[in-house]
């Protein structure tokens, strides 16, 4: 079935308080996708961010951004007083996150919530952990030792609870009870807003699909509580971490610096890891996008304490045996492959094994060096088109800064682009005329955003994924816009 739809993380939302919620606007911006005739909206990963505020460096893969809680639906369900949290100094600019005064005074309000209402929700939350006892007491521990060691990486705190020796855990679980059920309760309002949230969404024939990386971060729940997983030495240190060779666009390469998987040890409990992480995944998303899909074939490992990803090598990875038996355990998900960037022929063969979309992005199409794979003449059905990802800059400023003057009119000829339609629009208008089956648009392309609006400079640290909409973008004139275009090119949910 043809289809299309937006992607905004939900960071990107507007809001009173700082940052992008579970909120008003979120089921609003649920309405207009309803009303534009859109069946995706589109996230990036929603689990709790660390230092550089990305949300492809987690804390948890399993756990949600306490960030995304909203502040007015505990207050609606009596967890707060509006008088605790609206006069706090969230931000000064609507267009931006301001992450540092989020992390000074979210978790200070959240305490508020915890104290108004943790005895009072016991048998939900009881019966919470025990629904996720698989991950939520490794993580809540993780984050009250985080805060004990004064946030400094779990390689640095003490050996007996960084090796998890069976006293030092009993000692901490006792120690810090109350920080514990701080961490557990924070999940257990993310989950219930997110929940709500999601069957909202889908009761508007609206589906989610969320965005898993590949790797975990190495300061992370994940890789502490589950050594034996990732390729690490006798003292717990990474041998090799990831990343990805030199390239035209990065002489260097990309140090990622995120631990490598053991693969042998993941085949040896039959994968149980990722078929509990893809189980996850798909409960709370309706499809999933898996990041860098490529490292499954093969993936890129850097010696571990090297500036730069020169001396990185090529290591096999897991292959289709891993999806083969995630299919097996797990039946049918929805996935998408981000498989981007060079294709060598084992990535070609796991994609085709696989039988997941592939993905083709536009601004890719016109570039030199690049496969004319990208075209949409060249496209599939069995894959996803995009004008751009979160990692690309928007429409209107990669069309004014990226391209050569021959690459700028070999875009005009074939898409029949004009400044009466609007550069923008005939893009996207490529996309959604495209044979593959599903389309989809940052919601920065469909407002014109200049390069302000980026969400990701790849390689670069801070000013990232600060991006915000304003109240009031999402008109209904726009709406019934892209439901027109998506209506054309039967990709509408009206149709």
């Amino acid at each position: 079935m043809r289809a299309s739809g937006i992607l905004m993380h939900i960071s990107s939302l507007p809001s009173p308080y700082g940052i992008g919620t579970f909120g008003k606007a979120a089921y609003e911006f649920v309405d207009f996708l309803a009303t534009a005739g859109q069946r995706y909206w589109q996230i990036l990963p929603i689990g709790p961010t660390s230092y550089g505020d990305s949300p492809y460096q987690s804390f948890s893969t399993f756990a949600g951004n306490p960030y995304f809680i909203d502040l007015d639906l505990l207050e609606e369900d009596g967890l707060l007083f509006k008088q605790e949290y609206a006069a706090i100094d969230w931000g000064s600019d609507e267009a931006h996150t301001d992450y540092e005064k989020l992390y000074q005074s979210r978790f200070k309000v959240l305490r508020l919530a915890f104290e108004h209402g943790f005895a009072r929700d016991a048998a939900k939350v009881a019966k919470f952990r025990q629904e996720n006892a698989a991950w939520l007491e490794d993580y809540a521990l993780f984050m009250a030792l985080k805060q004990q060691f004064n946030g400094v990486s779990w390689e640095q705190w003490e050996e007996e609870i960084r090796l998890r020796k069976p006293e030092a855990l009993g000692y901490w679980h006792g120690h810090l009870k109350e920080e514990i059920d701080f961490w557990v309760y924070l999940q257990y309002l993310f989950y219930a807003q997110w929940d709500a949230l999601k069957a909202y969404a889908n009761k508007h024939k609206v589906e989610i699909i969320g965005d898993l990386p590949i790797y975990v971060a190495l300061d992370s729940a994940d890789v502490w509580a589950n050594p034996k997983l990732f390729w690490l030495d006798r003292n717990l240190r990474p041998k090799f971490v990831a990343g990805v060779p030199p390239d035209y666009f990065a002489p260097e390469g990309q140090l990622w610096g995120n631990p490598l998987y053991l693969w042998r040890n993941h085949r040896a409990e039959g994968y149980r890891w990722w078929i509990q992480r893809i189980r996850a995944a798909t409960t709370i998303y309706d499809v999933v996008r898996i990041d860098h899909f490529r490292g499954f074939a093969s993936f890129y490992a850097i010696p571990y304490g090297d500036k730069n990803a020169v001396n990185g090598k090529w290591v096999k990875g897991p292959g289709i045996a891993l999806f083969k038996e995630i299919r097996r355990t797990l039946g049918e998900r929805q996935i998408i492959a981000e498989d981007l960037g060079v294709m060598t022929e084992d990535v070609v063969r796991l994609l085709k094994e696989s039988g997941f979309p592939g993905m083709k992005v536009l601004q890719f199409a016109f570039e030199p060096n690049w496969d004319n794979g990208y075209l949409p003449h060249n496209h599939i059905k069995n894959c996803v088109v995009y004008t751009g990802t979160h990692d690309n800059d928007t429409l209107m400023s990669w069309w004014e800064t990226a391209l050569s003057p021959h690459e700028r009119q070999h875009a005009i000829d074939y898409l029949q682009l004009s400044e009466k339609e609007g550069i923008n629009w005939g893009v996207i208008r490529g996309a959604w005329a495209s044979v593959a089956d599903l389309a989809i648009a940052p919601v920065q392309d469909f407002l014109a955003l200049g390069g302000q609006a980026r969400m990701n400079h790849p390689s670069t640290l801070g000013g990232n994924w600060q991006f915000r909409i304003r109240k009031g973008d999402l008109t209904e004139a726009l709406a019934e816009r892209i439901e027109r275009l998506s209506g054309l090119y039967q990709r509408s949910t009206h149709s």
